[in-house]
């Protein structure tokens, strides 16, 4: 009768596995948004609301907008026009280990 084998897992896997697991990420596709700014508003603001009414956030214009990646802010950025569509100039990451947390929580 033989002895089973079996691969160790605390050793780290070779660089071409890595790069395959890795690969395997790489067409995952998430969400990406941006949000210009937050309010609050009562009930009766909201049913008030009709075509041509402001809503006022709590940001000012010239602040960065947010960078949100399914839902977790990644980066901050500027609002840019490129030809006759919206664009974002990133301007700030938030940094890798942020990020990295983010990515796990709803």
């Amino acid at each position: 009768m033989e002895k089973a084998e079996f691969q160790d897992l605390n050793a780290s896997p070779g660089n071409g596995e890595k790069e395959l697991k890795l690969d395997l990420l790489m067409d995952l596709s998430l969400p990406v948004s941006i949000e210009l700014g937050r309010t609050n508003l009562y009930i009766r603001d909201i049913l008030n609301l009709q075509r041509g009414s402001i809503v006022e956030f709590e940001k000012l214009a010239s602040e960065p907008v947010d960078i949100l990646i399914n839902g977790k802010k990644m980066a901050e950025g500027e609002v840019v026009v490129i030809e006759k569509h919206f664009g974002i100039r990133i301007t700030n990451l938030v940094n890798a280990a942020e990020r990295i947390k983010g990515l796990g929580k709803e």
